[in-house]
């Protein structure tokens, strides 16, 4: 009678073809990395001329950035700021004068032996920052002369951050706007002018002016919450005082 024998394989042994697959995916990994470092090198090789033509070009810009700036925007902001000194002398006279104050303010706007005025200045020197403070000052100067296209002309050029000068600037383009008899767009800067830069000067006296021309046009609603706006947030300003009787009267025109 035969007999059925089973075989067992040894334990702990493997197969003769059995592989790591971890050796596979180290010598892949390298091979790849290899391929790719050699593509780098024949890219950079390739490309080395125009490489070095951009680094070149980089390193011109930024030389001609420096040389323009010191050699051309600073000494041009130190000429503009000395031309002002002029004008500005005539515009500060002006404001002190009895008499006689267009005539001043004239030789500020146009200048004489020589000097400039501020409107060489805004021209001349339109890319500095005496350039554009001689706009504010040339529109301020035709807006007391009642030359008011000129006023607004001039005053639109001009742009600061500044937390006075900005809100008064566009104030003042409302105040010219007012006196031609365009109340909307006096009422447009007016409001411009109070949001511009929130402090306790500009703020409540631009957004009573608003509130006023808004009350000449009939806008009501819009008054009364200008109006409000000064007493909660502003209620001690000159704007502030009596306050109540103006949102009351706001409130009693609807």
């Amino acid at each position: 009678m035969s007999t059925y024998q089973k075989k067992y394989k040894a334990e702990g042994k493997k197969e003769a073809n059995q592989i790591d697959e971890s050796e596979f995916e180290t010598a892949g990994v390298l091979n790849t990395l290899e391929e790719t470092a050699s593509r780098s090198e024949k890219w950079i090789e390739k490309n080395s001329k125009p490489l070095f033509y951009s680094l070149v070009a980089v390193v011109v810009f930024f030389l001609a950035f420096l040389g323009y700036t010191n050699y051309v925007v600073e000494p041009n902001e130190l000429d503009a700021s000395n031309e002002l000194s002029f004008p500005r002398k005539h515009f500060n006279e002006a404001a002190t004068a009895g008499s006689g104050i267009d005539s001043l303010l004239n030789l500020g706007l146009e200048g004489a032996d020589g000097k400039y005025g501020f409107l060489d200045i805004a021209d001349s020197y339109s890319g500095t920052s005496a350039g554009n403070l001689a706009n504010y000052y040339a529109g301020v100067s035709y807006l007391q002369m009642k030359q008011y296209d000129k006023a607004i002309e001039y005053l639109s050029k001009f742009n600061s951050d500044d937390e006075m000068l900005g809100p008064v600037a566009l104030g003042a383009i409302g105040d010219a706007f007012s006196d031609i008899d365009q109340q909307e767009e006096a009422l447009e800067f007016y409001e411009k002018a109070a949001n511009k830069k929130e402090n306790e000067f500009t703020t409540p006296l631009f957004l009573y002016k608003a509130a006023q021309t808004a009350m000449s046009l009939k806008e009501y609603n819009k008054a009364e919450q200008l109006f409000t706006q000064i007493k909660d947030n502003y209620s001690k300003s000159d704007q502030g005082r009596d306050i109540e009787k103006f949102i009351n009267a706001a409130k009693y025109a609807k």
